[in-house]
């Protein structure tokens, strides 16, 4: 007998519930919008943004492919890196990490690298300086992956820069 009462007790609280969700809304439940504070503007007319004097950036226009590749001087030495946000680091090739005066004899391959042709060997290194233009970057994290075709300039890099945004064809970053 009680435990009769107790399902119809239960079930009349959720159809409670149910109701009070459907009929109040959201209002009844807990809720995130504590956390995303809601912006006031302050005049009814807007705002016109402002260019930071203090923030430096670069444009590079993609090819026909999509792809942005760009001059870069890794360690004082000249070489094309295709941005790659999906390499988690700035990425040599061989060849390239020996112009940037990477010695075969520095190089550990003792970690693996999954890329789209499968998994490869990679050595972990610390670049002195990468510059592109006016930008430069000092001890950025790298990796040089054995069969590798082209160097990539990954987040290690990316993520140190104050934006990048790729848009209508065009990397801009900014710094």
């Amino acid at each position: 007998m009680i435990g009769w009462a107790l399902r119809w007790v239960l079930l009349w609280c959720g159809v409670t519930l149910v109701c009070a969700v459907v009929i109040g809304g959201d209002k009844w439940l807990p809720s995130n919008r504590a956390m995303k504070p809601e912006i006031v503007l302050r005049s009814a007319t807007p705002v016109e943004p402002r260019a930071d004097p203090a923030v430096n950036t670069l444009v590079y226009p993609a090819n026909r492919a999509g792809h942005v590749i760009i001059d870069a001087v890794v360690n004082g030495a000249p070489m094309r890196m295709l941005v790659d946000t999906g390499a988690s680091f700035v990425t040599l090739t061989p060849a390239d990490a020996r112009a940037a005066g990477i010695t075969p004899g520095e190089l550990a391959f003792n970690r693996r690298a999954s890329t789209a042709n499968g998994f490869v060997r990679m050595a972990i290194v610390t670049l002195r300086e990468i510059r592109l233009g006016q930008l430069s970057l000092n001890d950025v994290h790298a990796a040089v992956l054995e069969n590798l075709n082209v160097s990539l300039l990954g987040m290690s890099f990316l993520d140190r820069l104050q934006s990048y945004e790729m848009r209508d064809g065009k990397l801009t970053i900014s710094w």
